[in-house]
């Protein structure tokens, strides 16, 4: 046989992916190379840790696989001491604080693929939006949140984004807090008037027609749950890079099922969260293995209809955050619901089964195909031919190079496929070490109530002008007015309005407004 054919032959391209996927470093197992219909046991696919914050994708279509792969990363990363984060659209994945029974076909895989396997219940984290389900309330600030993210999950345009800019940092100028919906519609209703048209002079005008969409689509939002979604206590993303005592890393699982019909606002919401932790977390390079692992569910729901500038963003986020020790994995459907500017960074591929069942689907599988390193598979074959729970992996070696892709039978996880029992779910969400500091909301003193305090005292202190105006006239002119504008400070300094916008001050003097690369505001830890 020449060495072109050995090269190519069946026998070669396994021996390939034997030595591509080797790894001397912490790794983690995906599963086991399939050759001729076969599992190759000692042909095991793995991911580098160290690899992990290069980003990946898990794609595939519905019923695939994509949730149980997302379960096995996220089992062995919490065994490697890898905080992980994860949203749960369905409440399928509440199963991994319960341990797998085994039997029947996770010991058929497990037999084929010749791994260790033992049922095991992990350390998980029950979050929620707002209160809206199980587990710990997430909630962040309209500052916090910025007029970036705000304008995605508002559908609005380039000028409706660039106003409600504006309003944001007219709002830091005057050191109004916007905790929640109420908040921004105050100011938005504060500078269509008279005096709010004034204090824009500077700084631009506000359109009537653009602040009248934005109050609009506030009010949609509101009653679509935004009203508790937004507002206090603001949740630290630094609870999501926790240990436990043995040194497991906690699995933060942001349960979504009473949302599913807000896809923008829990969407934008994890972007939030992403934006967040790249604020507060310091440069670390490349280190051996991640601080988190971050998986974005349903991630096609980002893109659709978002800005340029929101895509420019979510790349720059994305690009700049691996060297803080965060690794962002997204799963779809197909590689083609994440932009090609998205996607170039996401070394790290696990493609399940795809169809082809419309023109639509022939062209995803082709530009799915075209994403994939060269190797000996028929790929446009394979990719419509994969069973449920395999699929064709190629990952970034310990060098930073594609390794061989690999047809893989993925091994099974060894948490519960499916939600756990309504008590452990119960007893998970009550043994919470964090959810007696966000279980109750807020609602201290931030921009609703200073613009209502300050124009109460306005009217007050108009009334009391008018009042003592008959006496401004005949002598003692001069005394009397002084003695009038007296009364009418004391009075004013003296009222309700006055030291609650001291107080206010008070809160913001010292303080930096940043705004970061989706114009979020970062908060004192």
């Amino acid at each position: 046989m020449s060495e072109e054919n050995e090269q190519s032959s069946p026998s070669a391209q396994v021996d390939r992916i034997r030595e591509g996927y080797a790894f001397t470093a912490p790794s983690i197992v995906l599963g086991g190379a399939v050759h001729e219909g076969e599992v190759v046991p000692d042909a095991v696919v793995r991911l580098p840790l160290g690899s992990m914050n290069r980003h990946g994708l898990v794609a595939g279509a519905t019923g695939t696989g994509k949730t149980v792969t997302l379960q096995v990363l996220a089992e062995q990363l919490s065994d490697e001491g890898v905080p992980v984060f994860l949203a749960d659209i369905k409440g399928d994945l509440t199963g991994m604080a319960s341990p797998a029974e085994g039997g029947g076909k996770i010991e058929e895989r497990m037999g084929a693929l010749a791994q260790e396997w033992s049922g095991t219940a992990y350390p998980v984290e029950l979050l929620n939006l707002g209160g809206t389900g199980v587990g710990t309330p997430v909630r962040a600030t309209v500052t916090s949140f910025g007029p970036t993210l705000l304008s995605k999950v508002l559908r609005l345009n380039k000028t409706q984004e660039s106003s409600l800019g504006l309003v944001f940092h007219w709002a830091d100028q005057q050191g109004l807090a916007l905790l929640d919906l109420k908040d921004l519609t105050a100011v938005i209703q504060h500078l269509l008037s008279d005096e709010g048209r004034a204090d824009l002079k500077s700084l631009g005008g506000l359109a009537t027609s653009t602040a009248g969409v934005i109050l609009r689509e506030l009010v949609g939002l509101s009653a679509a749950g935004g009203d508790v979604f937004f507002g206090e206590p603001e949740f630290d993303t630094a609870d999501l890079m926790r240990l436990t005592d043995d040194g497991k890393g906690i699995i933060s699982c942001l349960e979504l099922p009473g949302v599913q019909d807000k896809p923008v606002l829990f969407s934008t919401f994890l972007m939030w969260l992403l934006a967040d932790l790249f604020q507060d977390l310091p440069e670390v390079g490349n280190p051996e293995k991640p601080k988190l692992v971050f998986f974005f569910d349903e991630a096609h729901l980002l893109f659709d209809d978002a800005s340029d500038a929101f895509l420019d963003s979510v790349e720059q986020a994305v690009r700049l955050i691996r060297s803080k020790g965060v690794g962002v994995f997204f799963v779809t459907q197909t590689p083609k619901d994440v932009p090609d500017s998205v996607l170039a960074q996401l070394g790290n591929r696990v493609q399940h089964a795809l169809r082809a069942h419309t023109p639509n689907d022939a062209k995803a599988l082709r530009a799915t195909v075209s994403t994939f390193p060269t190797s000996d598979y028929d790929l446009e074959e394979l990719l419509t031919a994969l069973g449920t729970g395999e699929a064709v992996v190629t990952v970034l070696s310990e060098k930073g190079a594609p390794t061989p892709v690999a047809h893989t039978m993925m091994r099974a996880p060894q948490g519960r496929i499916g939600p756990s029992e309504e008590a452990v779910v119960r007893q998970v969400e009550a043994g919470s070490a964090i959810r007696e500091r966000y279980a109750e909301a807020l609602d201290r003193e931030s921009a609703h109530e200073l613009l209502a305090a300050r124009q109460r005292a306005a009217e007050e202190a108009a009334a009391q002008e008018e009042a003592e105006a008959p006496a401004r006239s005949g002598g003692g002119r001069r005394g009397r007015a002084a003695q009038e504008d007296k009364g009418v400070i004391g009075q004013v300094v003296e009222s309700t309005a006055f030291r609650s916008m001291l107080r206010s001050a008070g809160t913001v003097i010292g303080r930096e407004i940043t705004r970061s690369i989706f114009g979020t505001s970062r908060k004192r830890r």
